[in-house]
């Protein structure tokens, strides 16, 4: 196992980064609420562009921050689990951002035109 990032791997220092990303406890009690709400604080005290639904975070931001507050939901459930399950899809498309509000703004604007 490499101690580090791969140096074949180049990425900006800046890559911007989408990422839907669900966190639950596993193995702890039946009730995931109380853990979840932590992580949900964690990414609203972020400060980072973020949403939340019924089965997914939403949060729009540099790489390596968007993944430190991964990390840290991460953690706030280990505080409470022996087992931690995450569900992460990722999406960089460079020179975009602000895609967490226009893409859904895109979709509805389609909609409207249809009537």
């Amino acid at each position: 196992m490499r101690d580090g990032p791969d140096p074949e791997i180049e990425m900006a220092d800046d890559l911007h980064v989408l990422v839907a990303f669900s966190v639950s406890p596993m193995g702890g009690s039946d009730s995931v609420g109380d853990a979840v709400a932590a992580c949900v604080g964690e990414v609203r005290r972020s400060g980072l562009a973020n949403e939340t639904n019924a089965m997914f975070t939403n949060v729009e931001g540099p790489y390596d921050e968007v993944m430190a507050l991964v990390r840290r939901c991460i953690a706030r459930c280990a505080e409470v689990a022996p087992r931690v399950s995450l569900t992460l899809k990722l999406d960089h498309r460079p020179g975009h951002e602000g895609a967490l509000r226009s893409k859904v703004a895109r979709v509805e604007a389609v909609l409207d035109a249809d009537g």
